[in-house]
């Protein structure tokens, strides 16, 4: 339930304007550790918006090492790049 107030809560922020139809936490995210502490910051929201959504995520964060990959295709299209089944039996 947590999870679902705070995407409407940023959805609620882009359709009354708060925030940019192209430039938003929502469509940005995940924002990793290393997007969040690097020099520039070309986003029109803040970086503790960006890192911390909902509050109860001061808590409980869990940092992505990286962000889309593909955009939206690498989120459905997801690829393994573990070393073949068969190398773990021996």
């Amino acid at each position: 339930m947590r999870c679902y107030a705070f995407n409407q809560k940023e959805i609620d922020d882009v359709v009354s304007g708060k925030f940019d139809s192209t430039d938003n936490p929502l469509k940005n995210a995940p924002h990793t550790a290393l997007s969040i502490t690097s020099e520039t910051w070309n986003h029109k929201y803040s970086r503790e918006v960006a890192a911390y959504p909902a509050d109860w995520l001061k808590d409980y964060k869990y940092w992505p090492t990286v962000g889309r990959v593909d955009n939206a295709y690498g989120d459905r299209n997801l690829i393994c790049t573990c070393a073949p089944i068969e190398s773990y039996s021996k």
